[in-house]
C-alpha cells in the first residue's frame, strides 16, 4: 500500500485550512488590533477641588474602523465623572496624550481611575488609578 496516496487528501485539507485561517486573519485585522491602554495620567490642581488631566493612551489604531475613541475619568465608586472624546484615529501618533482642564472632583475622592475605550473592543485595556494632589 502506498502511503503517499493516503496522506494526500489530508495534506490538501491542511493546506486549505491554513489558507482559510490566513484569509480570516486578513479580513479580521481590525479586531486583532487590540484594546486601548492608558499608559500615564498626570493630574494637577487648578483650583479648589478642580483639576487638569493629561492622559497618555496607546492603541494600534488601524483607521476609522478601529481606533481609540475616548477616555474617561471615574470616581472611587466607578461613576464616570468626565469623558474626553477622541474625534479621529491616531494611526501615526502612538502613544498620544490629550488633556482635559477644569474638572471638578467632589470632596471625599482621593483617587480617580482613567480608562480608555476603542471602537471595536470598547473597554478592557489597561487602566490607571491616580492620586489627586
Amino acid at each position: 500500500m502506498n502511503t503517499d496516496t493516503i496522506n494526500k487528501p489530508e495534506t490538501e485539507m491542511i493546506k486549505r485550512c491554513y489558507g482559510l485561517a490566513l484569509l480570516f486573519m486578513f479580513f479580521a485585522s481590525p479586531a486583532i488590533a487590540g484594546e486601548a491602554d492608558v499608559l500615564q495620567v498626570k493630574v494637577s490642581e487648578s483650583g479648589d477641588r478642580t483639576y487638569n488631566f493629561a492622559v497618555t493612551v496607546e492603541h494600534p489604531d488601524t483607521g476609522w474602523e478601529h481606533y481609540a475613541d475616548r477616555w474617561e475619568i471615574l470616581d472611587q465608586d466607578g461613576v464616570i465623572m468626565e469623558t474626553r472624546i477622541l474625534y479621529h484615529p491616531h494611526v501615526n501618533e502612538q502613544p498620544f496624550t490629550r488633556s482635559l482642564s477644569g474638572i471638578e472632583i467632589p470632596a471625599g475622592n482621593k483617587k480617580v481611575t482613567v480608562r480608555a475605550h476603542d471602537s471595536v473592543h470598547e473597554y478592557g485595556g489597561r487602566v490607571v488609578t491616580a492620586d489627586l494632589p
